[in-house]
């Protein structure tokens, strides 16, 4: 409850707190029978307490409109920061898969490259070989 709403609450109090106390002194100054007054004073009682009642109820209210207000506030704010958590967490996803994807093509291509490299090494090694052996075989013929 914030500061206003305490010295408003003080101030109806202090007010009704008044008002009974001045009614009271009034009908105690009137000159009245006995029995004339007590039903005055039960009558401005029920009166003040009726006032009294509807003014806390007219609070009431209004704090719980007030309350109601703000945490439906809260909730379209919360609703907010959810769907741009979902909206943000999809992005990652959509770049994390376009990462993955790039990942797997460099991988195929370098695996290609390999396997080109690979044979070419291959073919160069046999070439070697046989030049090796007819060399080897020319010169054990010039011997």
């Amino acid at each position: 409850m914030d500061l206003k709403s305490e010295y408003s609450k003080g101030f109806v109090v202090g007010a009704i707190i008044g008002g009974v106390a001045g009614a009271i002194t009034a009908l105690l100054l009137a000159p009245k029978s006995g029995t004339e007054l007590r039903r005055d004073i039960a009558d401005t009682s029920a009166e003040l307490y009726t006032k009294a009642a509807d003014y806390l109820k007219q609070i009431e209210k209004k704090a719980e409109e007030s309350f109601t207000k703000t945490v439906n506030e809260g909730k379209v704010k919360a609703e907010s920061i959810i769907e741009s958590a979902k909206q943000q967490a999809q992005e990652i996803m959509s770049g994390a898969e376009n990462i993955l994807q790039q990942a797997k093509a460099k991988a195929v291509e370098a695996k290609e490259a390999v396997a080109h490299n690979y044979d070419a090494i291959k073919d160069a090694a046999k070439a070697g070989a046989e030049a090796f052996k007819a060399e080897l075989k020319a010169s054990r013929g010039n011997e």
